[in-house]
């Protein structure tokens, strides 16, 4: 085979994505035939031994699939949790369930909305990596009714704890005449952990329910809750496209939201 650099044999083989791969191995807990490995260093599959914290790592033979999950509240994206009750993978059907598939951008547990599963390391690299901007767009719903006049300091973010938080977009959604609404529709394009709820917390309105509806051009749209959807070559795409520009805020519907 091929020799391939180190970072890609190990999100081949599933354990996780290209990036988590890269810092696996500048942490030091990567080893190639008994010696510490090194970013860029490139190893022969099937012939050199590749070890992550101690355990082997063997390409998988598995197809590159990629899935859009609907995510319902009270579901960790993670399939190595030992505190979590329940996982997303449990709404897994079964014939994708034996896959080693992992999360590309996660939504946390009382978020709801879009998630991205996939094999492919190098994919989901694309995702995440914060070079690449692609918008995740996000349905809001505050405690309280939240200003028009205070949208500016969504944009211009806070920061807490040495973390600069901020959207790039905030809309609010059928506002009431006074210029509020508890709904707003937000864009980002990196995504911190908690980084909306973290920001609106700061501003002093807590968030109440969250939920993604679109990554890129691809929408939510069409997928039940808790309902999984292999995408096509075409789908996948979309992922990356530029989104078409958004409705006015004096315009926007709200986008439906689910009952668990």
């Amino acid at each position: 085979m091929e020799p391939v650099r180190i970072q890609k044999y190990i999100a081949e083989s599933g354990l996780c994505s290209r990036r988590a791969a890269e810092a696996l191995v500048a942490a030091g807990e990567v080893y190639v035939n008994g010696g510490k490995a090194v970013l860029g260093q490139k190893i022969e599959p099937g012939t050199d031994k590749v070890t992550v914290r101690g355990k082997p790592v063997r390409a998988l033979a598995q197809p590159k699939i990629t899935l859009a999950m609907h995510k319902p509240r009270g579901l960790v994206c993670s399939n190595s949790d030992p505190h979590a009750d329940a996982t997303i993978f449990d709404l897994l059907p079964r014939e994708w369930a034996r896959l080693r598939l992992f999360c590309a951008g996660r939504l946390d547990k009382e978020s709801e909305g879009l998630v991205i599963l996939t094999t492919d390391g190098d994919l989901a690299n694309r995702l995440m990596h914060p070079s690449n901007d692609i918008v995740k767009r996000y349905h809001v719903t505050l405690e309280e009714p939240f200003p028009a006049g205070r949208i500016g300091q969504l944009l211009k973010g806070v920061t807490i704890e040495g973390e600069h938080l901020q959207v790039e977009r905030a809309n609010l959604l059928n506002p009431s005449r006074d210029k509020s609404s508890a709904n707003l529709d937000v864009h980002l394009h990196h995504g911190k952990k908690r980084e909306i709820r973290l920001l609106f917390l700061a501003l002093g309105y807590p968030v109440k329910r969250l939920r993604r509806y679109q990554i890129g051009a691809f929408p939510l749209r069409g997928i039940p809750l808790r309902g999984v959807k292999q995408l096509s070559t075409k789908e996948i795409s979309l992922l990356f496209a530029t989104p078409r520009p958004h409705f006015t805020r004096d315009a926007a519907p709200a986008p439906t939201v689910h009952e668990d």
